[in-house]
């Protein structure tokens, strides 16, 4: 007998499906959510496309632009579902922007953006594999670090 865990589907807020296995934590994390929406997280799900996906479902809460960049950071294949009364109202694919403002710090000490607390602003040189440059210092980030 196959027993399986149903999770209720949410009336309104954000789906975020498709989420690179393993990176729905670093997903979750970054968006900063509180603790008045419920949030829904499920690991290493059967996927036909990847093998293995995992989803994230957070009540109450449409994503902003911010957040859909720092979800494409992670997770560049990532699909947002937002949710009205029960339904899909529009679902799209995440995108790495070509310029980064704001959500990467640059990881060059001398640079401005960490002398003079200046916003990071990067390049994105190349998506897939992803490769970031900073537009102040020219350095290339190695691992991105999301500012929070």
């Amino acid at each position: 007998m196959e027993r399986s865990l149903k999770v209720r589907p949410i009336e309104n807020g954000t789906v975020i499906d498709h989420i690179a296995r393993g990176k729905a934590l670093n997903v979750y994390k970054v968006l900063n959510i509180g603790e008045e929406n419920t949030v829904t997280i499920a690991m290493y799900v059967p996927s036909k496309k990847y093998g293995k996906k995992d989803i994230l479902k957070i009540e109450g809460i449409e994503l902003s632009e911010e957040d859909v960049n720092k979800i494409g950071l992670i997770s560049p294949n990532a699909t947002i579902n937002i949710i009205k009364n029960g339904s899909v109202v529009k679902k799209f694919k995440v995108k790495i922007p070509d310029v980064i403002t704001g959500i990467l710090k640059c990881t060059n000490p001398n640079c401005i953006t960490n002398v003079e607390r200046v916003p990071g602003k990067f390049k994105v040189e190349k998506k897939d594999p992803l490769k970031i440059r900073c537009i102040y210092c020219e350095k290339f980030l190695n691992t991105i670090e999301i500012a929070r």
